[in-house]
This record gives C-alpha cells, structure tokens and sequence, in this order.
C-alpha cells in the first residue's frame, strides 16, 4: 500500500509472529471465502481466488484451513456471511485513507475503524470523498533472474504489457490495467522470474511525502493500526514515505 512499502509488507507477513499469525489467518480465509463465492471454487478457473490461495501459501497458512474457506465461500459450512466494506477516511493533515474490510457484522466492525481513526486524528469521510484519488491497477512485485540486466528487464516488461514500471532494491514493482495482470504474471510465471505479489489494488493519483505532512511517524501509526486489525484486509493511503 501506499504509505508503506509493499516489499516491506510482504517481509513483515513471512516473518509474523505466533501471536499474529491467527489474525492473519483470519484475514486470508476470509479474502478466499469471498473470492470462491464471487467466482467459484476451482482456482484455475479463478484467478482471483488463485491469487488469494498464493498469498496464504506464502504465508504458510496450512492447507485444511485453505480448503475450508474455500468451501465455506460455496455454501458449505454454517458460518455467518462474509461481505466486503469499502470505508473512506482521511488521516492528520488530510492524508486520503481507503480502507478494504471483510466481515461478518458490518453494525461492529464500522465503529472500531471509526474508533480507530479518531484515535489518530482522523475520522471517517463519506461515500466518495476519497474513492476519485485513487485508480484500480494490477501490481505485481517481481524478483528478476539472479545477474540479468536491468534495462533489458525492463524493456523485456514493457513487452508484457506493463504500463509502469518501478525499480526497487530487492526487484521491480511492475503496475498495469487489472484486465492485464493476470496475462503478465503467467507470462513471468511461465519465464524464470519469481513473482512475490499480484494484485490488483488501489493506487493515489497522486501522492504525498514526508515533506508534505507535519507529523510523518503519526501516519504511519495510524496506517499501521488499521492494518492490524482482523477485519481489515488492505489500507491505501496517497502518503509515501
């Protein structure tokens, strides 16, 4: 997400302690029920759904629980429906914050965002006060093959269909259409490329820096907040640090 380096994310995920990692659990069958409801229970025939399912292999998620929240996503099962929300809110000094939740009770988990936000400095916006800042992509995070060249890669990605392209210290954060990325990542799947993300996620138009906001540190635990709770699935913010 915006705000917090996805790289940084990802590494934070593999190395999650014991006592996080049922809140992350939570997080990843809940996205896979919605996505086997949406789409069906067959990944190859889901490419949302097999996304999802790579996220929680990555994280070690064991596979009984994979299959149970896929399944619970087709009608089996008696737990209680999962629905998306979509909150809208801004942060210290007007940072725009989109806030993806699953869960179960709308009526409970609506106060504890506000909650959370209000702890911060912030408060909760209304239905497009913040949605129009940002633009569907599909991101992946590619790990290019030990000693290729760079610039080749590059124009190598451009070839796929990428439409941005974003060197960073551990590879390259490669942004396109959502209707691309699926596309792109069989084809860097099917080359020797290690592919350690794919999503299709919300990204700023355009964004801020630290420069630009008065307190930095009071963002980033404000973003880091939100992230941690169980109901919430993704945070997009147009502050970067």
């Amino acid at each position: 997400m915006s705000g917090h380096s996805k790289w940084s994310s990802i590494k934070r995920q593999k190395g999650v302690t014991d006592a996080k990692r049922g809140t992350l659990f939570t997080k990843l069958a809940n996205a896979i029920t919605l996505a086997a409801r949406e789409g069906g229970s067959d990944p190859n025939a889901n490419f949302k759904l097999r996304l999802t399912i790579e996220k929680a292999k990555q994280a070690n998620m064991p596979k009984d629980n994979i299959e149970r929240a896929a399944k619970r996503g087709t009608g089996e099962g008696s737990e209680k429906r999962i629905e998306e929300v979509i909150y809208e809110g801004f942060g210290p000094d007007g940072v725009a914050i989109l806030i993806e939740s699953l869960t179960d009770n709308k009526n409970r988990t609506t106060p504890v965002i506000r909650g959370i936000l209000g702890k911060k400095n912030g408060r909760l916006g209304e239905n497009g006060s913040v949605s129009w800042m940002f633009e569907r992509k599909g991101v992946i995070l590619v790990l290019p093959p030990e000693g290729s060249n760079k610039e080749e890669i590059e124009l190598e990605l451009i070839d796929l269909g990428a439409e941005d392209i974003k060197k960073e210290p551990e590879g390259f954060t490669i942004y396109t259409t959502p209707e691309k990325l699926e596309e792109i990542k069989e084809a860097l799947d099917g080359k020797n490329y290690s592919v350690e993300y794919a999503s299709i996620d919300l990204v700023a138009k355009t964004i801020l820096g630290e420069s630009d906001i008065s307190d930095p540190e009071k963002i980033s635990d404000l973003l880091e907040e939100l992230e941690n709770n169980e109901e919430v699935t993704n945070v997009y913010s147009n502050y970067e640090s």
